[in-house]
């Protein structure tokens, strides 16, 4: 399995599958890049490099104590990249992922990334604020910091429920699904779990999203019950130069079933214009 080794020193796993153009896929929370197993085979499969990393904390990277902020995270990738020398490359996220490849490809892609892809993404800010009056209140994010840290497991797997929106009717969700998510968010080192939600929520991405000089598509589920789409891709496509935006009517958060195979190959469209 290869690692890659940060400038401080942390092991950052990755999967790198396929030839062609380089598509980078980065995870959401609390997940690794298994989240991302059948869209590297898609990508595979149709002539592109794919490789997707497990974010510092998370999977099979280091346990970290330290570094598990929006910033450092964005430097990872860099040098992940850096390391590969990847060029002309597309980079993808999902939630928390969607804002780690929005700060890398603004403070960090400038001559390499091309494109940019974001999926029921965190930016531009999760939190309200007074600038923000829209976004969630702080005591959301206490909530979930209480989950992680008071029974991490029975939290995640109460969360499937809201991220696949199995809690709404005619879901089709399979119980493998959740199981699966349950798994991955096992491996996430407890500090970085809680951390990260800082990460995801308070962290403002207004700013790199107004800067982006390259195409970005924006999808999202107007059923997102983890990331509403009124405080994050309405608000994210009014700030970008290149953006295009798809709702996906009754989508939940979580990638899966019909809407994973329509996204899917949105993204493959995306790639080849």
């Amino acid at each position: 399995m290869p690692y890659f080794t940060t400038s401080d020193g942390t092991e950052i796993y990755y999967t790198d599958q396929g030839t062609g153009k380089p598509v980078i896929l980065s995870h959401g929370w609390p997940l690794s890049s298994d989240a991302w197993q059948v869209e590297v085979k898609l990508l595979a499969d149709n002539g592109y490099r794919a490789i997707a990393h497990d974010r510092r904390g998370h999977g099979r990277s280091a346990k970290t104590y330290s570094g598990n902020d929006m910033d450092t995270y964005a430097r990872d990738l860099a040098e992940l990249v850096e390391s590969l020398d990847l060029n002309d490359l597309a980079v993808i996220g999902h939630s928390t992922g969607g804002g780690e490849v929005v700060r890398y490809a603004a403070q960090h892609g400038a001559g390499r990334v091309t494109k940019v892809i974001t999926a029921g993404a965190v930016p531009p800010l999760m939190l309200q604020t007074e600038s923000n009056p829209d976004g969630l209140p702080i005591e959301v994010f206490d909530g979930i910091r209480a989950g992680v840290l008071n029974d991490s497991s029975q939290f995640y797997i109460d969360l499937t429920e809201a991220f696949f929106g199995a809690n709404r009717p005619g879901s089709t969700v399979s119980e493998g699904a959740k199981r699966e998510f349950w798994r991955q968010g096992m491996l996430v080192n407890l500090a970085a779990a809680y951390d990260c939600v800082k990460a995801f929520s308070e962290t403002d991405f207004t700013a790199d999203l107004a800067s982006l000089n390259v195409p970005i598509f924006i999808a999202h589920g107007d059923d997102d019950q983890i990331v509403p789409i009124k405080d994050a891709a309405l608000k994210s496509i009014e700030l970008v130069k290149h953006g295009t935006l798809k709702v996906y009517p009754g989508a939940p958060h979580g990638i899966s079933g019909a809407y994973q195979a329509e996204l899917d190959q949105d993204i493959l469209a995306f790639l080849a214009t």
